[in-house]
């Protein structure tokens, strides 16, 4: 149970997030936290009553050539929502049904497992800026959530990039603040270690200088407790970083019962979309590698481009492709703290155009959102969709070397 200072503030929330402080600078590492629950993190469970996802479709068509992208998707039961606007963030909820959030809008729909369901609005944040690529950019539930209901949201203010918390009937309280927006690379992303932490990946604004500033939460991966405050065993006590050098911080990811933490993002420092593997305190070479940058964990095959999303199930790692409209997959050696990588394989490849989010479920379904109508794609009338599908099976230990 939540403290009762939390009531006390939740007023004052949603005036915060109207107003923003306006007075924070771009550069400024301010961070509010807010009052706390308390709880070890829960093990997912097992679904009850959830239908078993579909396999992928073919990769090609009958002559090899990829099949058709602007096909219908009214008998494609992979498809699970159909004309939604920018769906960025899936959160999974404990009853196998999903909950989207859509970018520009700040709309929060339910999105049932199978497909040919109405698709219910439950919430709407307000006070968001989506320019610049901002507005609702991620959602994760609480770590105990079968008790609190809460959900966590990175959002983009008028003045800031921010975490908030909130239940689907309750008013917003920020968690974070003061991450600096900014021109460009407003990208925000959640995830709950097992150890029930929070940590927050963010861009550098714009401004590569400040990935490498410790002073700046942008550029960063941080983390934190679930009030906001920089958690123990941080590089720095009284700091939420945990990890620097981050252009533009795609997705992140936890391998499970590990409690090891992979990031992806679509400009490394070596001019490569990469995935890494977090250790506090490590700075990860944006914008300028030196000889202790820590390198990466993998990078995409080319033509690959930038990374939506990531997440990993049964030791095998799923990143989406925008540009290369497939979805990747790699097997990880995982011993401890250490992991290598397979080279990747490809799956879904020109079949539903640009990929972005990818959340792994306890059943094995792979939970993912399309970017055809961001400007860059080749959208059909059903854009944007949901996707459920089963977990591609066949990604080899190939390592490389």
């Amino acid at each position: 149970m939540r403290r009762p200072a939390r009531l006390a503030l939740a007023v004052a929330a949603v005036l915060v997030l109207a107003g923003c402080a306006a007075g924070a600078r771009a550069g400024e590492p301010t961070w509010t936290p807010a009052p706390s629950f308390r709880g070890e993190p829960q093990r997912p469970r097992a679904i009850p009553n959830v239908p078993q996802p579909s396999a992928p479709p073919r990769a090609s068509g009958p002559d090899g050539s990829p099949p058709s992208p602007t096909g219908s998707s009214t008998d494609d039961p992979s498809v699970v929502a159909t004309n939604l606007t920018a769906p960025d963030a899936i959160a999974l909820l404990p009853d196998g049904t999903a909950l989207v959030g859509e970018r520009t809008t700040g709309r929060i729909v339910s999105v049932q497992a199978t497909p040919h369901q109405p698709v219910k609005t439950v919430r709407t944040l307000t006070g968001l800026s989506t320019t610049a690529g901002g507005g609702l950019l991620d959602l994760a539930l609480s770590p105990t959530y079968s008790q609190d209901n809460l959900i966590f949201a990175y959002v983009t203010t008028a003045t800031d990039n921010r975490v908030v918390e909130f239940t689907l009937t309750g008013p917003m309280t920020p968690v974070l603040t003061g991450i600096p927006r900014g021109a460009s690379d407003n990208t925000g992303h959640l995830a709950f270690g097992d150890d029930g932490r929070l940590y927050v990946g963010t861009g550098d604004a714009g401004q590569p200088s400040l990935a490498a500033d410790p002073g700046s939460l942008a550029g960063k991966v941080l983390r934190v407790s679930d009030i906001g405050q920089p958690a123990a065993g941080n590089p720095t006590p009284s700091s939420p970083v945990f990890t620097t050098g981050h252009h533009d911080v795609a997705a992140l990811c936890l391998i499970p019962q590990t409690n090891v933490l992979l990031e992806a993002e679509p400009n490394g420092a070596n001019g490569l979309a990469d995935v890494n593997v977090l250790t506090a305190g490590r700075n990860y070479g944006w914008p300028s590698p030196s000889a202790s940058s820590k390198g990466p964990l993998a990078s995409l095959p080319a033509g690959s481009g930038s990374p939506g999303g990531c997440a990993v199930f049964q030791n095998t790692l799923y990143v989406t492709s925008l540009d290369g409209r497939s979805l990747l997959a790699s097997h990880l050696g995982v011993s401890g703290q250490t992991v290598i990588a397979a080279k990747f394989q490809v799956f879904l490849k020109n079949q539903y155009g640009r990929l972005l989010t990818v959340v792994a479920a306890p059943d094995g379904a792979l939970w993912m959102t399309t970017s055809n109508r961001d400007g860059h794609g080749a959208p059909i009338a059903a854009d944007e969709r949901v996707l459920r599908i089963q977990a591609p099976a066949g990604a080899s230990a190939n390592y490389p070397g």
